[in-house]
């Protein structure tokens, strides 16, 4: 991995990778998208402010574990966690085009976790799959470093790191801490945002929440050890499908 990708992380608690996807692979992931939502609608929920998403979209569309595992970006996750890592959940999130009130629900998903080098419990992967500016909904951050002490009061961290919205093409990938103050930034705009979230945590640390179900197909039938140990971090949802099917 580049230092600097690591010295970013550092500084900012943001790396954006760039335009990671393109051409043949952005559209295959786009209609996948597009055909869980249309075929599989008792999936999806309102989520947050003018949000839709489907937290199940491994049990809904099981290719989506290829984006989860991707060859170009799980190494760079493993590299800045220190190790092995874990799936967290997948959230497959839609906001449509709006003519409300400008919106921001600042939050943190998780504490910062200070025996990590860069502070990190869970990482999160931001997919675009739509073309995302300054005219569109956005996520956005407040960046911080692991210099600064931890700033709980929120207008505190804003006035401090201030505002970084995280613009691109399709297809941008970015990584973030979930421990960072961040948001998604609803405007009025005629146009869609289309994005995959991905979290990822630390093997011996607990699961991450209990919003994704993780198939059995993953982690317990699966033939290969290291897939069975990625998926293998079970939350309460999961053992509760385990329960109910008898598993």
């Amino acid at each position: 991995m580049q230092q600097e990708w690591r010295n970013q992380l550092a500084e900012t608690a943001v790396l954006n990778l760039g335009q990671i996807l393109q051409g043949e692979e952005l559209d295959t992931w786009r209609a996948l998208f597009d055909a869980d939502r249309a075929d599989y609608p008792y999936f999806w929920r309102a989520y947050g402010h003018h949000q839709q998403a489907n937290y199940d979209a491994l049990i809904t569309t099981p290719r989506f574990d290829d984006l989860i595992r991707h060859p170009r970006i799980l190494p760079v996750i493993e590299d800045l966690m220190g190790g092995p890592v874990c799936f967290g959940e997948i959230g497959l999130r839609y906001m449509g085009p709006y003519d409300g009130q400008f919106h921001q629900g600042w939050h943190r998903d998780k504490p910062h976790w200070p025996e990590h080098p860069l502070r990190m419990d869970y990482i999160q992967l931001m997919v675009y799959l739509t073309d995302v500016d300054e005219s569109t909904h956005c996520i956005s951050f407040s960046p911080e470093s692991i210099d600064q002490p931890v700033l709980l009061d929120q207008q505190a961290q804003l006035d401090r790191g201030g505002v970084y919205d995280l613009h691109g093409p399709a297809g941008t990938c970015a990584l973030f801490n979930v421990a960072a103050l961040h948001t998604a930034t609803t405007r009025p705009t005629t146009s869609e945002r289309k994005t995959v979230q991905i979290y990822y945590g630390h093997r011996d640390r607990a699961p991450l929440a209990n919003d994704s179900g993780i198939p059995a197909t993953l982690w317990r039938d699966h033939p290969d050890a290291e897939t069975r140990a990625f998926y293998g971090v079970l939350n309460q949802r999961t053992k509760l499908y385990m329960a109910a099917f008898g598993a």
